[in-house]
C-alpha cells in the first residue's frame, strides 16, 4: 500500500473548476430568475458550489451530489427540448466533460477521512459512472430521435402549357438576371440530370482581378448572377466592372471599367455591390412581319419575336445589341455587348447620370445595386438609399428612359405618384419617399412592370412617414409600361417598423388553380409569406388574411393593429426562452438571460427603448434571393432561412453622450437617424461568443407543389464547417443569402450557405446530390445556359459577402459534364 498526501492537486483544481462554473451559473440564474425566467441555472450553479466546497472538504458526498446533478440535469432537458440533439448539446456538454474529469482517479484522491489511499474505491465513482452513461444516451437516443427535415416527393409530370416569357429566347440562353423578365430562375435544359449530376467538374474558373481592398466599406459584396447570350457571358463586380469572357472557355473578350468615383472615397460607404446587368436586343423586335398571336395557357399572347419598333423607337445602328450596367457611383451606362465600348447614342455619350433630380446624399448613399428591367422601349431602374442615415434622404422615385437614346419617357415618384410626366431638369423628386432596390418583373404582353418596394427610411421609426409612403411601402406596386401610372398596389406590410421590404423579385407564372389557369405574380417576403396575386389586377389568389400583431410604439409612433399573412407562408414559430442556443451551458444561460432582456411578443413585436427581439430579422426568410419556380411541373423551389436580429431605439439625449462611430454595415452598430428623437441600434441576435442565440436548425431548401399550396419537402441545408471556431461540418443548416436555380432536367442549386460549397438537389426530393467546395463565400444566386454545342454549364460567382464575415474573392466559376 502506497502512502499519498490526503489532498491531492487534482482536488483543488477540480473544486475550483466547480467553483469558477458554479459561480457563473448562480449569479446568471439569479437574474434569470427576476426577468421571469427557468429556476434550473439557479439551482445547478448552487449544486456545483456545494460540491466545490465537499471536494475542499474533502467529503465524498460531493461525487454522488454531483452525479444527483447531472441525472437531473438530463432530465430537466428532455422535459424542455425532448430529445433535439443539437438542443440537448449545450446543456449537457460542459458537465458531462466534468463529469469524466471527476471519474478519473486523481480529483477524488484524499476524499474521505483515510489516511492512506490506494484507489478511488468508495467515493461515488460507480455512481457517477451511471450517471454519464445515462447523460450519454440521452445524447444518443438525441442524435437518432429528432429530425427537422420533411421528407416526401414533388410530382414531376409537365402540367403546364407554354409561359409568355419564353418567346424568342434561347433555351440555352440566361437573357435576364431571373433568366428572363418573369424572373422565375429557371431554365429548360435538360442535360444535367439526377442521375449524372454528381459527375460535374469544374469546365473553366476565372478570378476578375476586382478584388476586396482596405478602403472599401465593410459590407462590399458579390451577389453577381451573369447574362449568357450566344456565346458569351457578362458579369460585373462590386467595383461596377463589366467582363464578358467566352461562354464555353472563360476566355476573356473584353472588359469595361467604369472608374466609379467618391469625394471620400469608399471606407464610410454603407456598401458597394453589382448584382448584375441587363441586356436589349433590337433584333428581338425588329421585323416587318408580325406572325399569328399565340397565348399561353392563361390565354395571354405570347409577344412574337418579330413584332416590329413602335414609331417613336429607332434602331441603334452602333449598339444594337447593347448591356445596361447600373454603377455604385449613381450612372446608367450602356454598353455595345460585341465590344464593350458604350454607346454614344445613348445619353451623354453612353450614361445618365441618376443623381439628377434627387437631391443631396452623402457618398455612396444613393445608387442601383440592381439590374435595371428591360422592355422593347424602355430601361427601368430604381435605386438603393440608404437606411436609418436621416429623414432627408435622396427620392425612391423610378424612372424609365428609352432603351436607345436616353430620353426620361416617365418617372413613378412613390411621393408624388400622379405625377408621371418626366420632371423637369431643375426639379427635386420628393425626399425621401420609399425606394425599390431589388429587381424588377416585367410582363410586355400585359403592359406591366412589377415593382418590389421598400419603405421611407428611417425603417424602426415611423412617426413621421407620409401618406403615400404609408400607401406604397413594403408592397408591391404594378405600373403601367407606357406611361408609369399605377395600375394597383398591395401592401404586405402595414406601418412597417421591422425593414420588411420586399427584397425578392416578384415572379411571374401562369398558375393552375381550381378556377383554371390565371396570371399569377409571387411575391416572397423577409416575414415569410409568399402572396400570391393574379398580376392582371392585384387580387389574391392565395387567400391573405389580416392577423392581429403586438401593439405599442415608442412615443410619437404607432403600430398597425393587424398584418397581413398568406395562406402559403413559411413564417417561423414564435421562440421561446428554451430555444435559447450556445456552444455550452454559459452562453446559453447568457442568451436566455438576453431573451428576457428583451421586448419580445412574437412577430412584428414594436421596436422600443429596452431593445425587441426581430424574428424573422432583418436578412428574413426571402431575401434578394427570392424563390425559384419551375413553370411546367408548377413548383417552387426555396431556401428560407431564419435567424433572429435585435433593435434598440436610443432617445437622443442619451445618443449624445455615447461615443458612435460610423455603422459598419445595415445590420451592425448605431445609426444617428437624423430627423427622428431617437438612435437606431440594429445587430444579428449573437452570444458573446458569436453563436447565435437561438437554436438551429437556420437554414433549410424546400419544395412545394404550386397548385396544392403545400410543401412536400424540406431538409436541413449546409453546415458550420466555415462560421464556427472549429472547423467542424456540422450539418445544422444555416442561412442562405442568395436564390435558387432550377433546370427542366429536374435538379436545383443553391451556392448561398455561409459554407463555402455549391450544391445541386433533386427537385422530387430535395435530396442532396452533388457539391462541390468553393475558394470564397457563393452569396449570389447561380445560373445555367448552354453552349454551341449543346454542352450544360452551372455558373457560380464566389467573391464572399463582407457583412455576412464569409471570405471574399474574386472567382467565377463554371461547372459542366465531362466531355464524352
Amino acid at each position: 500500500m502506497k502512502r499519498v498526501r490526503r489532498f491531492h492537486p487534482a482536488t483543488l483544481f477540480t473544486a475550483f473548476l466547480f467553483a469558477l462554473a458554479g459561480g457563473a451559473t448562480l449569479l446568471g440564474g439569479i437574474r434569470l430568475i427576476n426577468l421571469g425566467g427557468s429556476l434550473y441555472y439557479l439551482v445547478a450553479g448552487a449544486i456545483l458550489l456545494v460540491v466545490a466546497i465537499l471536494l475542499l472538504l474533502r467529503q465524498r458526498l460531493a461525487v454522488g451530489l454531483y452525479a444527483l446533478m447531472l441525472i437531473g440535469s438530463a432530465a430537466w432537458s428532455v422535459w424542455e427540448v425532448q430529445w433535439d440533439f443539437w438542443q440537448l448539446l449545450p446543456r449537457l456538454d460542459v458537465w458531462f466533460v466534468l463529469g469524466l474529469w471527476l471519474l478519473l482517479p486523481w480529483p477524488r484522491r484524499g476524499l474521505g477521512r483515510d489516511r492512506y489511499y490506494d484507489s478511488a474505491r468508495d467515493t461515488g465513482g460507480g455512481f457517477l459512472f451511471v450517471s454519464l452513461l445515462i447523460v450519454a444516451a440521452v445524447g444518443i437516443v438525441g442524435v437518432f430521435h429528432v429530425d427537422h427535415d420533411l421528407p416526401g416527393e414533388l410530382p414531376m409530370a409537365d402540367v403546364s402549357g407554354p409561359q409568355g416569357d419564353r418567346a424568342a429566347r434561347a433555351d440555352g440562353d440566361w437573357t435576364d438576371y431571373g433568366s428572363s423578365p418573369y424572373g422565375q430562375r429557371y431554365s429548360p435544359l435538360t442535360q444535367i440530370t439526377p442521375d449524372n449530376v454528381g459527375q460535374l467538374q469544374v469546365a473553366w474558373k476565372i478570378e476578375t482581378g476586382d478584388k476586396v481592398g482596405p478602403d472599401d466599406p465593410t459590407e462590399t459584396t458579390s451577389e453577381n448572377t451573369p447574362l449568357k447570350i450566344g456565346d458569351t457571358v457578362y458579369l460585373c463586380t462590386p467595383h461596377s466592372r463589366v467582363i464578358a469572357v467566352d461562354a464555353a472557355t472563360g476566355q476573356k473578350r473584353w472588359e469595361f471599367d467604369p472608374k466609379i468615383q467618391s469625394p471620400v472615397g469608399f471606407k464610410h460607404w454603407e456598401h458597394m455591390t453589382c448584382r448584375g446587368v441587363s441586356y436589349h436586343d433590337d433584333a428581338k423586335y425588329a421585323s416587318a412581319v408580325i406572325p399569328a398571336p399565340a397565348t399561353t395557357a392563361a390565354g395571354i399572347p405570347v409577344a412574337a419575336s418579330t413584332a416590329p419598333l413602335p414609331p417613336t423607337a429607332t434602331a441603334s445602328a452602333t449598339c444594337p445589341r447593347r448591356l445596361f450596367l447600373p454603377t455604385a457611383d449613381a450612372r446608367l451606362i450602356a454598353l455595345n455587348a460585341d465590344s464593350g465600348q458604350p454607346c454614344a447614342d445613348f445619353g451623354d455619350k453612353g450614361t445618365i447620370n441618376l443623381r439628377s433630380n434627387v437631391g443631396p446624399f452623402t457618398p455612396g448613399g444613393y445608387y442601383s445595386t440592381s439590374p435595371p428591367a428591360v422592355t422593347k422601349d424602355l430601361v427601368i431602374i430604381g435605386g438603393h438609399v440608404t437606411d436609418n442615415e436621416s429623414t432627408n434622404e435622396p427620392s425612391g422615385v423610378i424612372r424609365a428612359y428609352d432603351v436607345h437614346d436616353g430620353h426620361l419617357v416617365w418617372n413613378f415618384d412613390p411621393g408624388n405618384p400622379d405625377a408621371t410626366t418626366p420632371i423637369g431638369p431643375d426639379g427635386i423628386y420628393t425626399r425621401n419617399s420609399p425606394n425599390v432596390w431589388s429587381l424588377f418583373s416585367v410582363d410586355e404582353n400585359l403592359g406591366i412592370v412589377y415593382l418590389p418596394m421598400g419603405n421611407q427610411t428611417p425603417d424602426q421609426f415611423a412617426g413621421g412617414r407620409t401618406p403615400t409612403s404609408e400607401k406604397f411601402g413594403a408592397g408591391l406596386v404594378a405600373l403601367d409600361i407606357a406611361t408609369g401610372k399605377v395600375k394597383w398596389n398591395y401592401q404586405f406590410t402595414h406601418h412597417d417598423l421591422w425593414d420588411m421590404d420586399v427584397g425578392g423579385q416578384p415572379t411571374l407564372v401562369d398558375l393552375q388553380t381550381a378556377d383554371g389557369v390565371k396570371p399569377a405574380v409571387l411575391a416572397s417576403t423577409k416575414q415569410g409569406s409568399v402572396y400570391v396575386l393574379d398580376r392582371r389586377d392585384g387580387t389574391p389568389i392565395v387567400p391573405i388574411n389580416e392577423v392581429p400583431r403586438p401593439q405599442g410604439a415608442v412615443t410619437g409612433d404607432h403600430t398597425a393593429p393587424t398584418q397581413p399573412l398568406s395562406d402559403l407562408n413559411f413564417a417561423p414559430p414564435q421562440i421561446r426562452e428554451q430555444d435559447m442556443w450556445g456552444t455550452t451551458p454559459f452562453d446559453q444561460l447568457w442568451c436566455r438571460v438576453r431573451f428576457r432582456s428583451l421586448r419580445y411578443e412574437g412577430m412584428f413585436t414594436p421596436p422600443s427603448e429596452q431593445g425587441s427581439l426581430v424574428f424573422p430579422g432583418n436578412f428574413g426568410v426571402f431575401d434578394w434571393g427570392g424563390i425559384s419556380v419551375d413553370p411546367t411541373r408548377q413548383l417552387m423551389l426555396i431556401n428560407p432561412s431564419y435567424m433572429a436580429f435585435q433593435s434598440k431605439l436610443i432617445p437622443k439625449e442619451k445618443l449624445a453622450k455615447m461615443e458612435v462611430g460610423p455603422a459598419k454595415s445595415e445590420t451592425e452598430g448605431v445609426k444617428k437617424a437624423e430627423g427622428i428623437p431617437y438612435g437606431i441600434e440594429l445587430s444579428a441576435f449573437l452570444s458573446p461568443l458569436g453563436i447565435p442565440c437561438q437554436a438551429p436548425p437556420w437554414g433549410y431548401v424546400a419544395g412545394v407543389d404550386l397548385r396544392s399550396g403545400k410543401m412536400l419537402w424540406r431538409h436541413k441545408n449546409g453546415t458550420i464547417v466555415d462560421s464556427a471556431p472549429l472547423p467542424i461540418p456540422m450539418p445544422l443548416g444555416v442561412p442562405s443569402l442568395g436564390g435558387m436555380v432550377t433546370t427542366a432536367g429536374g435538379v436545383t442549386f443553391l451556392s448561398g450557405t455561409l459554407d463555402y460549397y455549391v450544391r445541386g438537389y433533386d427537385v422530387r426530393t430535395g435530396r442532396k446530390l452533388w457539391e462541390s467546395r468553393l475558394p470564397a463565400g457563393g452569396q449570389a444566386t447561380p445560373m445555367t445556359y448552354a453552349d454551341s454545342s449543346g454542352r450544360q454549364y452551372l455558373l457560380v460567382t464566389a467573391g464572399g459577402h463582407g457583412s455576412l464575415g464569409t471570405k471574399q474573392g474574386d472567382w467565377v466559376i463554371a461547372y459542366a459534364l465531362p466531355k464524352p
